[in-house]
């Protein structure tokens, strides 16, 4: 009878089980809901945080997300994403999760269309 090294196995084995555990699976968004925008009427005023609001900075609003906070607000429509830092408070308007800057609504393609089904990644919080 032939007899079988069960050795081989252990490489085997650790190397399943670490694609079961490291394999990326769907993204877990800390929230989900409509992103919109605002720019120009703000460009130069205070924000919550006491920033002078910059239209042209990667930053957003956020009802409740300790200011400092870095988002990755995701479209869930067209998989296009954009990383933002909270500095003001918003949006007001009922059903709406974030406000973003005018560059960043720009880099995630939605200026024309006002807003967008996003999903929202919590990547640093202060």
């Amino acid at each position: 009878m032939l007899a079988v090294n069960p050795w081989w196995l252990v490489p085997v084995l650790i190397l399943g089980v670490a694609v079961l555990f490291l394999a990326p699976g769907p993204p877990q968004y800390a929230e989900v809901g409509i992103a919109s925008w605002y720019g120009p009427g703000f460009h130069g005023r205070t924000t919550a945080n006491g920033e002078l609001y910059d239209m042209y900075a990667f930053t957003a609003a956020h009802k409740t997300l300790p200011f400092g906070t870095v988002v990755e607000v995701v479209d869930l429509d067209t998989g296009r994403s954009v990383v933002v830092r909270i500095n003001d408070r918003g949006p007001f308007v009922p059903g709406r999760i974030i406000d973003l800057s005018y560059a960043a609504a720009g880099a995630l393609g939605i200026l024309e269309r006002g807003t967008a089904r996003v999903g929202l990644i919590v990547l640093f919080r202060p």
